[in-house]
C-alpha cells in the first residue's frame, strides 16, 4: 500500500505515452511475448499510460545486443529523436537483457534516461525512480540476470557432457557416410533421422549410423586412397569431383572436406565433443585435447582402426613435418610465379599446405602474405569475414531447406550454387547481405548484384552487425534486385520491408504459398 501511495504521488509516467520492449528467447514459457505484453499492458492501464509503439526481439539471446533488431532499433530511435513516447516498459530487467558486464545494461538505459526517455520495470517490485534503493536493487538484478546465464550454461554444457560419455551424439550433422538414428530411454531404435528432422521427445536420444551403402564406400575408398596409395586431399578431391561425387552437402569435393573425413574419430566410431565451444555468445575457440570430452567405441565403425591411425599419422606428418620456414618458402614460390597470391591458388597448388594451415601458424592469410612481401591491394579483413559468412550461409541454408522439406516441398540443389528448384515451378536463390559500416551513412546493408540473379526468387539473409547471425530474412521476387544494389536498411517502413520475415519457419511458409501461388497459374 505504501508503495501504491508513492506511486500515486510520485510518478510523472502516469498519463504518458509509452512504447514497449518484449523479448523471448528459449527461456520459461512465463518469458513469452504474449504474457509479457499482457503484463505490460496491465501495468500500462493502472497508470493511464498509452502504448503507442511495441519493439519485439523473438528468438534472440539477451547476453549482446547483436542480433537483437528490435533493441538496437529503439535505441537508434531513442538516439535520433524518432520517438513520439516519453517512456518505455519492459517486463523484468532480465528482459532488458542478461549482459555479462552489467554496466552495458546500465549503459543502453542511461542512452534512454539522457534522452528523457524513462525505463520502467512492470513485474519487478522496485519503481525505478532513481532513489538509492532503486539504483542498489537494479544492479543486482542485473549482476543477478548476469549470473543466471553463466550457471545455464554451465548445467547445459554439463548435461551434454554426460550425454556424451554415455555414447549419445550432441553434435549438429552427422558428416558424409553417416546418419543420426534416433532411440528411445531404454535405448530401442526409433528410426533414422533426414536431415532437418530433430527429436520431439526429451527422454529420447541420438546415436550415429553408418549412411547409405554407397557414401559407406566412398569414405573407405578415402582412407585406402590416403593411406595406400599416398594421394594427396587434393588429388582425392579432384577424382572425386571428376566423378560428380559431392559431399555431404551436395557440394564438390575440396581438400578441406577430404581432409575432415580422414581426421574424424567418428569414422572408428569414437564420440568426440567439446573441440571447439563458444561460450555464452562469446567467440569460438579451439580447446585443447585435454578439454575433449569422448567416448570411445560408442559408435558403428565404418573403417578399421589400424587404416584411421596410419590416416592419422600421414596427416600429423603433413602438418608438423612443414617449419615455418619451409612454408614460407613455398609460399614465396608461388608468389613469384604468379605475381599474386589467393587462398584458391594456395590450396590448388598441392605442394603447399591448406591456406587453414597458414591461417593458424601464422595468425591470418593476410600476415602470411605479409612475411613474402605481397601486399593486398583490398583490406583482408573483409575477406575473413567473407569467408566466415560464406560458412554461415551454408548452415542456414542447411536449415531453412529443411523447414521448406518439414513444409511438404520438394527443394532440389542446382550443382555448384545456393540456389533451389522448389517443387519444379521456380527457382530461389539464397544470398547473404553483410553489415557495412560507414561513418557517414551508420550501418547499411546491401544487396549486391554485380551479375544478375539467375533465379526467379531470392532470399536474401541480413546479418547482424557483427556479422555472426542472422537477425531476418528477405524473400522477393528477383526483379526488385535487377541491377546495381539495394540497401535494405534498418528501419521498417521501407518498402522493401513488406518482403520482410523474422524467422526460419515462416519464411517457409510463404514460400509454400508462393510455390502454390505458382502452381494455380
Amino acid at each position: 500500500m505504501q508503495q501504491e501511495a508513492r506511486v500515486k504521488s510520485n510518478d510523472t509516467s502516469i498519463g504518458r505515452r509509452a512504447a514497449q520492449y518484449v523479448r523471448m528467447s528459449t527461456d520459461h514459457q512465463q518469458y513469452s511475448t504474449e504474457n509479457q505484453e499482457i503484463a505490460i499492458a496491465a501495468y500500462a492501464a493502472r497508470r493511464n499510460m498509452e502504448i503507442v509503439r511495441t519493439y519485439t526481439d523473438e528468438g534472440r539471446s539477451g547476453l549482446r545486443i547483436q542480433g537483437r533488431e528490435a533493441l538496437q532499433e529503439l535505441i537508434d530511435d531513442v538516439q535520433t529523436g524518432r520517438t513520439d513516447f516519453s517512456v518505455v516498459l519492459v517486463y523484468d530487467v532480465s528482459r532488458w537483457g542478461r549482459f555479462q558486464d552489467a554496466d552495458e545494461s546500465a549503459y543502453y538505459e542511461f542512452l534512454c534516461k539522457r534522452a528523457g526517455i524513462q525505463i520502467l520495470y512492470c513485474a519487478e517490485h522496485f519503481e525505478n525512480d532513481g532513489s538509492l534503493f532503486s539504483t542498489m536493487f537494479k544492479n543486482m538484478k542485473r549482476a543477478m540476470a548476469a549470473e543466471y546465464s553463466r550457471e545455464l550454461s554451465a548445467k547445459v554444457f554439463a548435461g551434454q557432457c554426460n550425454l556424451v560419455r554415455r555414447g549419445f551424439w550432441q553434435g549438429a550433422q552427422p558428416g558424409y557416410g553417416l546418419r543420426r538414428a534416433l532411440v528411445d530411454a531404454n535405448g530401442l531404435p526409433k528410426g533414422v533421422l533426414v536431415h532437418g528432422e530433430r527429436k520431439n521427445i526429451q527422454s529420447d536420444r541420438i546415436i550415429l549410423v553408418p549412411g547409405p551403402q554407397h557414401e559407406v564406400e566412398i569414405v573407405k575408398r578415402i582412407f585406402r586412397a590416403f593411406v595406400e596409395e599416398r594421394k594427396t586431399t587434393l588429388d582425392i578431391a579432384i577424382d572425386l569431383s571428376r566423378e560428380g561425387i559431392t559431399n555431404d552437402h551436395n557440394r564438390a569435393w575440396n581438400t578441406h572436406a577430404v581432409r575432415k573425413v580422414i581426421t574424424s574419430e567418428k569414422y572408428i566410431g569414437h564420440n568426440v565433443f567439446n573441440r571447439r565451444s563458444r561460450k555464452l555468445d562469446g567467440d569460438l575457440v579451439r580447446n585443447a585435447p585435454d578439454q575433449w570430452i569422448r567416448a570411445n567405441n560408442a559408435f558403428e565403425a565404418i573403417v578399421e582402426p589400424a587404416l584411421f591411425a596410419a590416416a592419422r599419422k600421414i596427416d600429423a606428418e603433413h602438418c608438423k613435418g612443414i617449419s615455418d620456414e619451409e612454408m614460407l618458402r613455398r609460399l614465396n614460390a608461388l608468389f613469384v610465379k604468379n605475381g599474386r597470391l589467393s587462398c584458391k591458388m594456395i590450396n590448388a597448388a598441392g605442394s603447399l599446405p591448406h591456406e587453414s594451415v597458414y591461417r593458424r601458424r601464422f595468425g591470418s592469410i593476410a600476415a602470411a602474405y605479409g612475411r613474402v612481401g605481397y601486399r593486398p591491394r583490398c583490406d583482408y579483413s573483409f575477406v575473413e569475414v567473407r569467408r566466415s559468412l560464406a560458412r554461415k550461409l551454408t548452415s542456414i541454408i542447411d536449415q531453412v531447406v529443411a523447414e521448406i522439406e518439414r513444409a511438404g516441398m520438394n527443394a532440389i540443389p542446382l550443382k555448384g550454387r545456393n540456389t533451389f528448384v522448389i517443387d519444379d515451378v521456380f527457382t530461389l536463390a539464397f544470398v547473404i547481405v553483410r553489415c557495412i559500416y560507414s561513418p557517414a551513412r551508420s550501418y547499411e546493408w546491401l544487396i549486391r548484384t554485380l551479375s544478375p540473379f539467375q533465379s526467379d526468387q531470392i532470399v536474401a539473409i541480413r546479418m547482424d552487425k557483427a556479422n555472426r547471425e542472422p537477425i531476418d530474412f528477405f524473400f522477393m521476387p528477383t526483379r526488385h534486385v535487377r541491377s546495381g544494389s539495394v540497401n535494405i536498411g534498418i528501419r521498417r517502413s521501407s518498402p522493401i520491408h513488406a518482403f520482410r520475415f523474422d524467422k526460419i519457419e515462416t519464411l517457409a511458409e510463404a514460400i509454400k504459398l508462393r510455390a502454390a501461388d505458382q502452381m494455380l497459374r
